[in-house]
């Protein structure tokens, strides 16, 4: 209940919030992007024919896993890299599952499977920053936690 009210009360209109919350969600789509793009690329290029389903699950399970790493990598330059690990480990599970499932949702809508096209990137990548943006910026806002 305290957080819906939270959530009616913010304040959205906070251009350094969004600033920090885009970053943040931009060093996301970065990671996720990784593993989720190569374990793609990596089934569309050796041709190996699994269902559709298990390729972006796969992807999505990659993507969060190389977004571990390199919050990880960035942070163990602020800190030691267990502590660096503990917290990448710690992001928002929410932020990243929806930013995967919207890029994967846009591929398997426009290219009729798991397939990467140059066309297709920019628009999976939009849709993979805009879809947890809002909530980045709310967890910036409401709770003063950053994902990255």
């Amino acid at each position: 209940m305290a957080v819906a009210a939270t959530v009616t009360n913010l304040d959205w209109s906070c251009r350094h919030t969004w600033r920090a919350a885009s970053k943040n969600t931009l060093w996301c789509l970065v990671g996720c992007s990784i593993g989720d793009m190569g374990t793609i690329l990596f089934f569309q290029l050796s041709g190996i024919a699994w269902p559709v389903l298990a390729i972006m699950v796969l992807a999505i399970v990659n993507g969060l896993l190389t977004s571990i790493a390199l919050e990880t990598f960035i942070l163990s330059r602020q800190m030691q890299l267990l502590n660096a690990f503990k917290v990448a480990c710690g992001m928002s599970l929410i932020s990243m599952i929806s930013m995967e499932a919207a890029m994967n949702i846009v591929d398997v809508l426009a290219t009729g499977g798991a397939r990467l096209t140059l066309w297709v990137l920019p628009i999976m990548w939009a849709a993979g920053f805009v879809t947890p943006l809002p909530y980045n910026y709310w967890r910036l806002k409401a709770l003063g936690k950053a994902c990255h």
